[in-house]
């Protein structure tokens, strides 16, 4: 069984779409999508420099651009790919991404959608210096005993031994100063304390947005990062995705799921290799991390492989 997964938010490396732009209709439908959001997404993904590009605003959009533009090289026929695909899942804002990519909102939808997320919460991050740390090893209950210790949120389970603490600049200064026994700590590439109290100030324009939104239900099983269930509803699947912004990401769960279900690969979107590290030393399946379109061929012969099994 299939499962195309969608990175989230500290993905984007500097020049991750240069390989993309040489493509001539990935180029054309970048652009599309760049005229439809207002931002120069083609730049942003081939110029700007890392600072840059961590920008919440910048950095949204163009990583589900990227996916969604990514996912119709590979599927160039929606319906053969959906076919193939026995689940799907994005991480953080990459379930916006999924939505799109399982036909729960167009792509027009999921990029305004996006830039205006990234804005509100770029916004709400602003409030005061925020971040997020990535916690590798040591024991579980001791890592989430020193996250709640310092005042912090473990804002992602990604299981497979990481856990993402997020809070103020200054507890995570003290995290860092005494940090779990057994375990390595590392900063990540994001301006804000996503899923967590300090993101609460964006719900309410975003849950506005989103009763403008017209939703189907999905066209395959469709995993949520509240609790790693199967969403059949598109209508509840987006109220989940806007009420994430403030609640921990539980990715730990989407891949219990994916055992559960009998998944045997895993293909990730660009930018790759996040999700399909976490799945190899997790689940023990298959993986495809797809970052060029020179992967393309190999690519839909991984889904050929592993898909058509439907749950």
């Amino acid at each position: 069984m299939l499962a195309i997964v969608a990175p989230g938010q500290g993905a984007q490396k500097p020049g991750f779409l240069n390989p993309w732009l040489a493509d001539e209709w990935f180029a054309a439908r970048l652009n599309w999508l760049s005229c439809v959001c207002g931002i120069d997404l083609a730049h942003f993904g081939s110029e700007a420099d890392e600072e840059t590009i961590r920008d919440t605003a910048i950095a949204q959009p163009l990583i589900v651009a990227a996916g969604l533009c990514a996912a119709i090289s590979l599927f160039p026929s929606p319906g053969a790919g959906i076919k193939l695909t026995g689940v799907a899942a994005g991480h953080s804002v990459g379930e916006i991404t999924a939505a799109a990519s399982t036909g729960v909102i167009t792509a027009e939808q999921a990029i305004v959608f996006v830039r205006e997320r990234g804005r509100q919460m770029a916004k709400a991050a602003a409030n005061e210096p925020t971040g997020m740390t990535a916690i590798l090893g040591g024991d579980e209950a001791e890592v989430l005993r020193a996250i709640t210790t310092n005042g912090l949120t473990a804002a992602n389970h990604n299981g497979a031994g990481q856990l993402v603490a997020a809070g103020t600049a200054a507890q995570l200064a003290a995290l860092a100063a005494a940090p779990p026994a057994k375990s390595r700590l590392r900063p990540l590439s994001v301006a804000g304390a996503f899923h967590t109290k300090h993101m609460e100030p964006a719900l309410a324009y975003l849950t506005n947005l989103s009763q403008a939104i017209s939703t189907h239900n999905p066209r395959t099983k469709l995993l949520s990062n509240a609790d790693g269930q199967v969403v059949a509803s598109g209508a509840a699947y987006l109220t989940r995705i806007v009420n994430q912004v403030a609640k921990p990401v539980r990715w730990d769960l989407c891949m219990a799921t994916m055992a559960e279900l009998g998944v045997t690969g895993v293909l990730e979107l660009p930018p790759a290799g996040t999700l399909t590290a976490m799945a190899k030393r997790q689940l023990g399946t298959e993986v495809f991390a797809l970052n060029s379109p020179d992967q393309i061929d190999d690519a839909r012969a991984f889904a050929e492989k592993h898909g058509g099994q439907q749950c």
